[in-house]
């Protein structure tokens, strides 16, 4: 089994569709462009039957980008897959991505179906996607929740009609990652043509476990991951493509690769939280503001002695340009003494003591000391 993982981005589709986030096509082609040029392998670029800009914005992206595959979602309607193919007409590389749900819950509260009827119209879809795109990617909505032998029924039905991809999403969020593990390790060991198709995975993170549920798939078979730029998306979000790439990265031991330029991800994720107008909270991992800032006294002495103490990632490996050390009433004389040193100022240890004093009581006070702060203390 091949151990590079493809990144399939759903930012433009999936990310998209969080109230206040969305973009005009002419915004969505600079975010492909940068996704392009990040690496990403497969953009899903939009739900074309959905409204007539997402229609032009598959259309335009098709133009813009050369490199990826570029994907259009529809639903297993033969109106949504027509309206897919002829979208993807300007692309040089295009994918349908189909489907429906699996879970008996969406089976019968959703859709008012059978089983029966679900794999009948799930095989016609593909095949009707066929006859515009030789790439399909069928989804199996709701997969977490779904059966396991009728999930293995329904993939390897799929397949048998040509998807070239299969989906396990966990919509809802609803799986732990050892379950979810399971459940890719199971479609493997009972689909007979499972290798003939990349199997997928989609998580929501609703019980905050997108990126834990993500890895457990891979690690257990799957080789596609989709993702979005800082985990936007629906309720809670999607995976975050930075997490996983990073993840990947750092953790060797696995074995396997992406083709993402890392040093693209802090840049990219700026880009799509201004467009978006969605911000990165502080904490978030990676691309978040304090992700590389150490505010603790103990931290920063550890840091200051030794990056590694507390860094398990180069800041420069995700395009920080690098850590910061923040003053606060919780920081210790090593910091203080540190960013004096900066700002040119050295002093013995009597002095420097007396100084840590009078800093501890600013801080309480502000909060925070900045390098203007500094100036007047020392004054």
């Amino acid at each position: 089994m091949s151990q590079r993982v493809y990144i399939f981005d759903t930012t433009l589709r999936d990310g998209e569709q969080v109230p206040g986030c969305q973009l005009t096509t002419e915004e969505k082609i600079v975010v492909a462009k940068e996704l392009e040029r990040m690496g990403v392998d497969i953009i899903e670029a939009g739900f074309p039957i959905s409204s007539p800009g997402d229609f032009r914005s598959v259309v335009e992206i098709s133009k813009a980008v050369t490199e990826p595959t570029i994907c259009a979602l529809s639903r297993a309607v033969k109106g949504d897959i027509d309206a897919a193919g002829e979208a993807l007409k300007w692309a040089k590389r295009g994918r349908i991505h189909t489907g429906i749900g699996s879970s008996d819950i969406h089976i019968r509260n959703k859709f008012n179906s059978t089983r029966e009827n679900i794999l009948e119209q799930a095989i016609a879809a593909v095949k009707h996607a066929k006859t515009y795109v030789e790439d399909v990617e069928f989804y199996a909505e709701d997969a977490g929740r779904a059966d396991l032998v009728f999930l293995a029924q329904l993939t390897e039905a799929v397949i048998k009609a040509g998807a070239t991809v299969v989906n396990i999403p966990d919509t809802t969020g609803y799986c732990l990652p050892d379950e979810y593990g399971r459940k890719i390790a199971y479609i493997y060991e009972h689909v007979s043509n499972v290798h003939q198709a990349t199997i997928s995975i989609h998580c929501h993170n609703d019980l905050g476990l997108a990126t834990a549920n993500t890895l457990a798939g891979v690690m257990n078979g799957a080789r596609q991951v989709e993702v979005t730029m800082n985990g936007i998306g629906e309720r809670a979000g999607n995976t975050s493509l930075e997490e996983v790439v990073m993840a990947i990265k750092v953790k060797k031991e696995l074995g396997l690769h992406t083709n993402i330029d890392t040093t693209r991800l802090f840049p990219v994720s700026n880009l799509v939280s201004q467009m978006m107008r969605m911000p990165v909270q502080a904490n978030k991992a990676i691309v978040g503001r304090n992700a590389f800032a150490h505010s603790s006294g103990i931290h920063q002495d550890g840091f200051l002695k030794h990056s590694e103490n507390y860094e398990i990632m180069n800041p420069h490996d995700v395009g920080v340009p690098k850590s910061s050390i923040v003053l606060t009433a919780r920081s210790g004389r090593h910091a203080l003494k540190h960013r004096l040193e900066l700002l040119g100022f050295r002093y013995d240890k009597p002095t420097l003591d007396g100084i840590y004093t009078r800093f501890l009581d600013m801080a309480d006070i502000r909060k925070e000391v900045n390098d203007k702060d500094l100036m007047e203390l020392v004054r």
